[in-house]
């Protein structure tokens, strides 16, 4: 193990507001690095990372992916379905949660996106050309992911802002604090009360939406528990909602800070998704996932016992110089292809990524289809405070209407 004087916090906010310097000195001089204090190790380069994603013998899954003593531990499942199993239970849950929702589901789904996206842009639209700054995460970013989720799952439109609501209590962090706060429990109960509800209706009356496909996936007579189909709803508002609206949220502001590679974009919008996976890369929403070693594992000449945490970091691993050239610059159709790891890699590789890349296709073309430029009010601008995802609460901008 290298020892080294830098020190990562995952909960410390100088920490959220630029992660990178950190993760170029642990690359540089900690490449494993420990924190006694928070009782974990780090990986941070591209190779180990990744290595990390596909040893999923060693580095176990049971025991949840978060580094939050109350989002860990045996019973992680329960809110983070199959993201918190090693197989053969994952396995079996992916497979049956797989007949459910699948690449079609997905595709048939994006004229209702681009719909959903329009009507959160009309009224967005509409308070901005009169010249206001309005809030791209409030109005926008932070509306449509949610409510492509409840579109899947078939929650009423009349549930939804508070569905939302509860989705980002869930989230939020108080500086300092490394656990989950009780705001946040209460609003993970009101949201699984939620989701039983929905199930037990679609048991009585079978809809066409997720829910109802859930209850109906079946593999050699074996069926999804309410429980497991709970634990999955749940896991779709804490993986598919908050990482799209940090996406969409970053890609919007990595372009303001970087108008020459934007430029094009207003162009041609085929490069839209060029933009999107440079968003992936550049700054990825999952920065942090927690692992649990399962026998003992060796690592630059140490030996990790069982049982210890190993926080992977594919915030770092993308900014590998050894990996990428110049990777602290925001190159749009940059190669990346299978570098990239902001859904994972290996057996846990995200279901989501292509809602997820869909998504934020369908949600930029229709803004760019619809303004001439936009402008970001920085110094208004406000990180959200988690220790694994990265991204916006508010992002103020001012938009060219066209």
């Amino acid at each position: 193990m290298t020892t080294s004087a830098v020190r990562l916090d995952p909960y410390n906010y100088d920490f959220h507001e630029d992660p990178y310097p950190y993760y170029q000195r642990l690359r540089d001089e900690a490449p494993l690095y420990r924190n006694d204090e928070l009782g974990f190790w780090a990986l941070s380069r591209h190779a180990d990372v990744l290595k990390g994603f596909r040893n999923s013998t060693t580095l176990s899954n049971k025991f949840g992916v978060s580094l939050d003593p109350a989002s860990r531990g045996p019973h992680a499942s329960k809110t983070m379905s199959f993201l918190a199993m090693d197989d053969p239970d994952h396995l079996r849950l992916r497979t049956l949660v797989s007949k459910g929702f699948t690449p079609r589901r997905i595709r048939e789904l994006e004229p209702r996106v681009t719909e959903i996206a329009n009507q959160h842009l009309d009224s967005m639209l509409e308070a901005a050309a009169s010249g206001a700054t309005v809030d791209y995460v409030d109005e926008f970013a932070g509306k449509l992911p949610m409510d492509v989720i409840s579109e899947l799952m078939g929650v009423p439109n009349a549930d939804r802002a508070q569905v939302r609501a509860w989705a980002d209590a869930v989230m939020h962090r108080e500086d300092g604090v490394t656990d989950v706060p009780d705001s946040a429990i209460e609003a993970s109960l009101n949201l699984i009360v939620y989701y039983q509800e929905m199930v037990k209706q679609r048991r009585t009356a079978l809809t066409d939406d997720l829910t109802s496909a859930l209850l109906e996936a079946e593999i050699d007579g074996d069926r999804l528990t309410d429980d497991e189909i709970i634990g999955f709803m749940f896991l779709m508002v804490i993986a598919g909602n908050e990482t799209t609206t940090k996406l969409l949220a970053n890609a919007a502001f990595w372009g303001h800070r970087n108008p020459d590679q934007l430029g094009p974009v207003f162009d041609d919008h085929e490069r839209i998704p060029l933009w999107v996976e440079e968003t992936l890369r550049y700054d990825t929403s999952s920065q942090i996932l927690a692992r649990t070693v399962v026998g003992e594992l060796e690592l630059y000449d140490t030996v990790l016992p069982d049982g210890d945490v190993v926080l992977l970091l594919p915030g770092s691993a993308h900014r590998d110089e050894r990996v990428f050239q110049n990777p602290d610059d925001f190159v749009i159709g940059r190669e990346i292809g299978s570098k990239l790891m902001s859904f994972g890699s290996g057996a846990h590789f995200c279901l989501g990524a292509h809602l997820a890349r869909m998504e934020a296709r369908v949600a930029l073309a229709e803004l760019f289809k619809r303004i001439r430029g936009y402008e970001v009010d920085e110094d208004n601008a406000v990180r959200v405070h988690s220790s694994n995802v990265r991204g916006f609460a508010h992002l103020p901008i001012s938009v060219k209407v066209s």
